[in-house]
């Protein structure tokens, strides 16, 4: 058999969220470097500010202003930065618990080295030169020799210009995936256009795809099983949202489709017929294109629908 195959994979997407009075405060105080927590009922200051308190659960809303300086509580390095991370050489992260406060910040301390760093140093922030309204607002902290304030927190309305009233942050994760000999037999045959399965010699199911072992029994599969290549609707959604870097227009459908011979149904896009005409028990057949190493989508075969007890207990 051939080497087992490996793939490197991201997965990302924007997470949106609006902001509330605290937060949309913290973060437009950011934006003009004026670090804004929040008291709570027994006169705890929390940095970041929240919205109710996490030990009485009680709505939180008196804003304080404290200092841009703060001592480091404990840290980690970090010596191979990644994509998206505060800084590209390698730094401290640190909680640092800023003057007046009495909670810790989570940031990147720039330091050249693990021994410029201790629990107790003091900090102050590293302003990024252009500041949105984001903690990226704080590039990093950076080593400071001066005492810690004794200054109380100041009161402070909250109120700025041109408040943030939302953020987008994009969630991304980068990993590389191997599939394992099951899955790897797989894509093989799939590049060969045929779809495989293994047979559990217990329950006699055929899963596509593959997976090794049966999830129900507990045994090893190694028995394949060509299956297909007609199958059958089992049930499906309607997407109307288009997908980023994905060029298919919307609406279409996406359906879970039990192959002819298998045990557990797949999920394929359905194209080759209107949206709101795919219906559940629709026979289905795939279609390549080009050298494609997987089918681009399934299209109607023409014959007649299969009745439900030929599928219901693949839904």
């Amino acid at each position: 058999m051939a080497d087992i195959r490996t793939a490197p994979l991201v997965v990302e997407f924007p997470f949106t969220r609006s902001l509330g009075p605290v937060q949309s405060a913290f973060l437009t105080g950011l934006r003009e470097r004026t670090v804004l927590g929040v008291r709570a009922g027994d006169g705890r200051v929390i940095v970041p500010p929240a919205e109710y308190d996490p030990v009485t659960a009680e709505e939180i809303r008196d804003l304080v202003e404290v200092g841009s300086a703060g001592t480091v509580t404990t840290w980690a390095w970090n010596p191979a930065p990644r994509r998206g991370q505060p800084l590209a050489t390698p730094f401290a992260w640190v909680l640092v618990r800023l003057d007046g406060a009495d909670t810790a910040l989570l940031h990147a301390l720039d330091v050249p080295g693990p021994e410029s760093v201790r629990t107790g140093l003091r900090v102050r922030i590293r302003w990024a030169a252009e500041r949105t309204g984001a903690i990226t607002d704080i590039a990093c902290f950076t080593p400071y020799d001066g005492p810690r304030s004794g200054a109380e927190p100041a009161a402070h309305s909250g109120e700025f210009a041109d408040p943030v009233t939302g953020i987008t942050t994009p969630a991304r994760l980068d990993y590389t995936y191997a599939p394992g000999r099951a899955q790897s037999r797989y894509l093989q045959a799939l590049a060969g256009r045929k779809t495989i399965g293994e047979r559990c010699p217990s329950c006699h199911k055929v899963y596509v795809p593959p997976r090794g072992a049966c999830p129900t029994c507990g045994i090893a599969t190694d028995t394949q099983v060509e299956v297909g290549p007609r199958g059958t609707v089992t049930t499906y959604c309607i997407v109307n949202i288009k997908a980023r870097n994905l060029d298919i227009e919307v609406p279409y459908v996406y359906a879970h489709i039990a192959l002819d011979g298998a045990g557990l149904a797949l999920h394929a896009r359905i194209g080759g017929i209107p949206y709101d005409e795919v219906r559940m028990g629709l026979r289905v057949e795939p279609v390549w294109t080009g050298d494609g190493t997987f089918p681009d989508h399934y299209r109607p075969t023409g014959e007649p629908d299969a009745p439900y007890d030929s599928y219901k207990g693949l839904i």
